[in-house]
Order: structure tokens, then sequence, then C-alpha cells
């Protein structure tokens, strides 16, 4: 038995390593004096406020190396709680057209599905069984989605927030360019559209951080975060990152996508102050923050909050409400399955925030938003 457990160890070490290569290449250029802003460089692009990601395939190694000796993840203690959908709920809000409750629904990982200004949006569509560009290898989905494809309402808008394969997942893209009643909208950052061009999907919005796009009564704004890209060997940095401010009357929601600890989201709170007073209604109504992937810290820091620095970023945005997304449903890194939300309760309760303000929910379940005033 014990042969058995290091065989399957070693199996899972070097499937890491396999899907590593994959993704590896030399670290970005220094940016160039080119006229661009600083974030672009030539070929790619970069963080505003750090070179430190991405890690080097020796650090990957390394990092694997030590998970297998230590024999983590481990097993969570339960699973990752999930709920019977209201699909009443769902389905008769996507009709309601300018009378839409304000809602979002965590289907798992980053892909939520948020209701707002007679919108159905979608955040990072992941519904297939891996996060990998293999199908028989790499991450593997803990629990179904909270939605299956079929139950979704018809999606109008798609925010992607990177290419990395659990947050651009190429046949979920397909999926949604071909639902019934036409494609959705394709926001994404600068350099995937072509990604998505190769598919022959058209109905896509690009933008660079700070950018908008309007779509009826919502604004959509790509935000800078601190992150990289790179979805095959040799592609790093070559297409941008980051997060999405969405301006509906009804509510204001921030999405994060994936992101390391920065001032960058200092900065989101100060570029959007004008439009964010008392007078207007406060910050953002509702806060997408990633929580999980966290482990180890000194492989992980640069690119992946923990729920610590999440709940800093929740106050650093002086958003309302917070929802911890991106745990629970692929073992990316060391912590357990089931760990974020037990760190997320102590680091709200360090910093002086309630349980009510920055919450999880269960896979499939939906939290109705109070509409701004």
């Amino acid at each position: 038995m014990q042969i058995n457990r290091r065989l399957a160890r070693w199996r899972l070490l070097a499937a890491g390593i396999a899907l590593a290569a994959l993704a590896w290449a030399a670290p970005a250029d220094e940016p160039a004096d080119n006229g661009l802003p600083p974030h672009r460089v030539d070929g790619g692009f970069r963080n505003r406020y750090t070179d430190a990601v991405p890690r080097g395939f020796t650090d990957f190694v390394r990092w694997k190396f030590d998970a297998w000796r230590a024999g983590v993840p481990r097993p969570p203690a339960a699973p990752t709680p999930a709920i019977v959908p209201d699909l009443g709920l769902i389905q008769s809000n996507a009709s309601a057209g300018a009378r839409m409750v304000p809602t979002v629904t965590w289907i798992g990982h980053a892909t939520v599905l948020a209701q707002l200004g007679g919108l159905n949006v979608l955040t990072d569509p992941i519904f297939s069984k891996r996060a990998s560009p293999l199908s028989f290898i790499g991450p593997a989905r803990a629990q179904r989605p909270g939605l299956w494809f079929s139950e979704l309402p018809h999606v109008d808008l798609v925010l992607i927030s990177h290419n990395h394969y659990d947050h651009l997942d190429d046949d979920s893209i397909r999926l949604l360019a071909a639902q019934p009643g036409g494609a959705p909208l394709f926001v994404v950052p600068l350099g995937l559209k072509a990604w998505f061009a190769r598919r022959d999907i058209g109905n896509v919005v690009e933008l660079d951080w700070w950018q908008s796009h309007r779509l009826g009564d919502v604004e959509i704004v790509l935000t800078p975060v601190q992150h990289w890209s790179g979805r095959s060997f040799g592609d790093r940095m070559e297409t941008l990152w980051g997060g999405y401010a969405l301006f509906a009357p009804q509510l204001h929601l921030f999405f994060a996508g994936d992101s390391g600890y920065s001032k960058d989201f200092a900065d989101i709170r100060a570029r959007f102050a004008s439009r964010q007073g008392a007078a207007q209604g406060g910050g953002f109504d509702i806060a997408l923050l990633p929580i999980g992937a966290y482990e180890p810290r000194w492989f992980m820091q640069p690119q992946h909050v923990d729920p610590d620095e999440a709940v800093r970023i929740h106050r650093d945005l002086g958003a309302k409400a917070s929802l911890g997304i991106h745990w629970g449903t692929f073992a990316l890194t060391d912590e357990s399955l089931d760990e974020p939300p037990q760190a997320l309760a102590r680091a709200r309760q360090a910093q002086g925030v309630a349980a009510s303000a920055f919450f999880t929910l269960a896979i499939g379940q939906t939290r109705r938003l109070p509409a701004r005033r």
C-alpha cells in the first residue's frame, strides 16, 4: 500500500512538471524605451509594482518536490459545500430586464454568474472536468459546477481575466459562443482576441488597463492587477491580464480574477473615487476576490493572495461586501481545498471585518444584493 501511495505521488509530481513545461519560458525582458505605457513592453506586458512574477521552472520543480515529500495537499476534512441552485430565481431574474434584482451565484472556482443591470454576466467560465490543456491529466474538478451549462440563462457578457487554463477554458468558451440565441460578448485583456479568432469567435472586445466598454446600461473597465499570463511554451507575458470593474445603475461590482497583493487595489479605489462617493452610493457593492491557491507562500505570494491579503484588498477597495472565490474546486496548490474559508474567518477577525462583509457561498448558492441608492 505504501509503495502504491509513493508511486501515485511520483506520478502527480511528473504530471505537474509536464504541465509546467507547456507553460514555462524565460522571464520577460526589461521594459524598453519605446513610448508605450510602462506596463507594455516590446512583445508583451509587465506588472506595475513588481517583476517578481512569474516564477521560473527551477522554482516550480523545487515546489513540487517539496510538496511531494510533505504529502500535500492533504485531503479536505469535508467536501466543499454545495446546494441545489435556485433556478426559478435565476431564470425569472434573467427575464426581468431593468427590474432585475442584483445577484451573484457561485458556480465554482472563479466562475460566478452575476445578474445586474439587465445582463447575465459570467466571470472566467470553466465547466470542464479538468483545468488543463489535456483531457486526461491535470487538476481535476472536486465536484460538479453549481450550474450545468444547460441550466444557465442566456449569457450576455463573459469576462476573461487572463489566459491560464483554470480561467480561460477552451470547451466552455466554445459552448458559450454556440449558445441558443447568439454568442455573448466576450471582454478580454489585450492580446487575447486572436485566441478567439482562431476559434471563429468574433464577438470580442479587447481592453487595455483602464480602458472601458459599454454594454446596455453597464460600463466595463479593465483594471490592473498583479499577475501574469502564459498558455503554451514560449508565450509568457505576451497577453495582458487584469480585473474588472462593472458599473450598473443598481450595482457596482469588482472581479479580481487572479492577483498577488499590490498597491493596484488602492489605485483602483482612487481611480473611481469620484463616482463612488457617499452621494453616489459608496464603493463597490460586491467584490469577487480570490481566497485560495496560495501555498507555499515563497512561491505563490507574488501571484496569488492568501485570505489575509484578500481581506486587505477588501479594505483597500472600500468594498461594501466581498465574496471569496477561487477555492474549493481544483487542488492547484499545497493548502487543502477546505482551508481557505477557515483562514478567511481568522483574517476577518484579526482585521475587524464582519462575517457579513466578506463571505463565502456554497457552490450553486445565490446571494441577493441590495441595489445602490
